[in-house]
């Protein structure tokens, strides 16, 4: 276990609840969190990324949520919340995590990611602790997503139809307290960050993943794993 720091991130979550339809037919029989990428699951890449750093993971299941729990379990995760039939943000108001006053780092199970957590909470607590913070990356041609418009990292606008230099990852850092204080209890990210944007505390960092991988198909993963061959 990673040695804790008082100014730190200390939670991570992943979300892994997805039902992987642009996998098939790999995940009729296995999650999405379970495809393997040079040798390990998905999950895992990004659980041993996070061991090193935050003592307490969460994890959020949902299709195959047995097998996923079972798997991670094994690893060490902390806390295993089942979402099946609901939306990416319903765990922020329905779990006890609504009661974490604490920045909590955002993962999802289809990235491999490399990232400075050290160097993103200082620009976190910079930036005076926002209830939401962004990770960006370079956007990627032929990948579906949202462009980030900002005036001084407060986010604007997020958009698909506006390029900019900037690119939502899926990795953020929320507070959960301040969210559920500042917005209505929702299922959706997209409600959480309008109205976070409508109270000028969604913002995006200035800090990139130095590496940053979307597994988001089948032929994706097949790439990547004769690459790593």
């Amino acid at each position: 276990m990673p040695d804790q720091k008082i100014n730190s991130i200390q939670h991570a979550i992943i979300m892994a609840a997805g039902r992987g339809m642009r996998m098939m037919p790999l995940t009729e029989s296995i999650p999405k969190p379970l495809a393997t990428i040079d040798g390990a699951t998905l999950i895992s890449h990004g659980i041993n990324f996070l061991k090193k750093q935050i003592s307490n993971i969460h994890i959020t299941v949902g299709y195959k949520g047995n097998m996923v729990a079972e798997h991670t379990v094994q690893q060490g995760v902390s806390t295993i919340f089942n979402t099946d039939g609901k939306g990416n943000a319903w765990w922020i108001y329905n779990t006890l995590l609504q009661y974490l006053d604490a920045p909590l780092l955002i993962l999802t199970c289809d990235n491999i990611v490399e990232l400075d957590l050290d160097l993103l909470y200082k620009e976190y607590i910079e930036l005076s602790s926002p209830a939401c913070l962004l990770v960006p990356v370079v956007p990627i041609p032929g990948l579906e997503g949202d462009f980030i418009l900002h005036d001084h990292n407060r986010v604007t606008q997020l958009s698909r139809h506006k390029p900019t230099n900037l690119y939502c990852s899926g990795i953020q850092i929320i507070n959960p307290y301040q969210i559920n204080k500042l917005t209505s209890p929702t299922e959706n990210f997209y409600d959480v960050w309008n109205d976070a944007m409508d109270n000028s505390q969604l913002f995006c960092s200035n800090l990139y993943p130095s590496r940053w991988t979307a597994i988001d198909t089948l032929d994706q993963l097949n790439i990547l794993n004769i690459k790593n061959k």
